[in-house]
């Protein structure tokens, strides 16, 4: 019942009218880094994220292109931004803040889609299967070391394009001494 973790720094999705708004016409991302989802990676491209009290320089794009824009960031840096985004599931973006996005051809006002990721556990349908859980369900999952945690309300995401790995930002990565592929026990 062991599951991978990753770790997500804070990272932004942009639709192509946004990449071409920051970066140029018909600009196309670079691939610095495969992740952990096939065919998702981090670009060599950053941003600043600013609001009227604070800014944050060299918030990563992850691509590939997205249906919407939406900033991922963590409550340390909501406290830096001076913002108050919900945590949610990537895409429910309804009711969030909006923010500043400046690159280095031009910059963006986004009415709404700055969340703090809810922590989640990506997972195809054999995986489902195979630890008797289902889409949209809630589990726990224990981890080990000196900081020994237990995550609760960590939401199942199912599809047969996903890989096993649980996502949970750095403030919840540094509170219980976490970096990307240790692992955690799942409890129903």
């Amino acid at each position: 019942m062991q599951i991978p973790i990753g770790v997500s720094n804070r990272h932004i999705h942009l639709t192509k009218e946004d990449v071409d708004k920051l970066f140029g016409d018909n600009y196309e991302l670079t691939s610095k880094k495969e992740l952990s989802q096939p065919g998702e990676f981090a670009a060599e491209e950053t941003v600043t994220i600013k609001t009227d009290k604070s800014e944050i320089q060299g918030v990563r794009i992850l691509g590939p292109i997205r249906p919407l824009t939406q900033v991922e960031i963590s409550k340390t840096d909501a406290r830096k931004l001076h913002i108050n985004p919900p945590i949610r599931p990537s895409g429910k973006i309804d009711g969030t803040p909006g923010i500043k996005i400046i690159g280095p051809n031009g910059e963006i006002t986004i009415d709404k889609g700055v969340i703090i990721a809810e922590r989640h556990i990506h997972m195809t349908n054999a995986d489902a299967d195979s630890f008797g859980v289902k889409d949209g369900q809630y589990v726990s999952v224990k981890t080990a070391g000196e900081r020994e945690l237990t995550f609760n309300k960590v939401l199942i995401r199912v599809k047969d394009t996903y890989a096993l790995d649980m996502h949970i930002d750095t403030d919840e990565a540094n509170a219980a001494g976490l970096q990307t592929g240790d692992t955690g026990e799942l409890i129903k």
